[in-house]
């Protein structure tokens, strides 16, 4: 199984890879489009999650015709949607957890203690 967060692609293989030009690339690094790792020698490294997300990218530049500040609010609009999928899921088995300790015999405590318990481990949203 390999790490889709490891960085493995050189600039020019992921250029080839998604037919755009290296100078495309690093024009969308500038922008903070994508986030490559770099090497000690300051070397442009691609994970397989950056090729994914560059290949997003030019799918929304390309056969959408979304311009590069429309893709800016999308992908951090995603970014932000994963990070609070997250929260979810970490809150659900928190409770899940939580629910599983107090046993069957047991009457349950007020939900409401279980949430705010809970909200600690939440970070707030920003939007923009």
């Amino acid at each position: 199984m390999t790490d889709r967060g490891k960085p493995l692609y050189m600039i020019g293989v992921v250029a080839d890879m998604l037919n755009v030009h290296p100078q495309t690339l690093r024009f969308y690094e500038k922008k903070g489009l994508v986030r490559p790792s770099r090497t000690v020698g300051r070397t442009r490294m691609y994970s397989t999650e950056d090729v994914d997300e560059l290949a997003r990218l030019l799918r929304l530049t390309r056969d959408l015709g979304v311009n590069l500040a429309g893709i800016e609010v999308i992908l951090k609009m995603r970014r932000r949607m994963i990070e609070m999928q997250k929260q979810i899921e970490d809150l659900v088995a928190y409770l899940r957890e939580d629910g599983s300790e107090a046993g069957h015999s047991r009457p349950q405590e007020p939900r409401e203690a279980l949430v705010r318990a809970a909200a600690g481990h939440l970070k707030p949203v920003d939007l923009f």
